[in-house]
């Protein structure tokens, strides 16, 4: 993920932040609860492509 897009992106939800996640190709949202999926190097900002992040996965992320 380009550090630049990356600045540039926030979440259609809630305007805030989005951390990159490498493992999984996804952008995340610690405030919505969201995982937003990248695809062919194309982010998917569309809350109903999202998926809901579970407490242990906002754990993991230091909520």
């Amino acid at each position: 993920m380009d550090k630049r897009l990356l600045d540039i992106l926030v979440c259609p939800v809630t305007k805030g932040p989005l951390i990159f996640d490498a493992n999984r190709n996804e952008l995340i949202s610690r405030a919505a609860r969201l995982a937003y999926p990248i695809r062919d190097d194309i982010p998917i900002m569309l809350e109903e492509e999202a998926r809901e992040l579970s407490d242990e996965e906002m754990e993991r992320l230091g909520r």
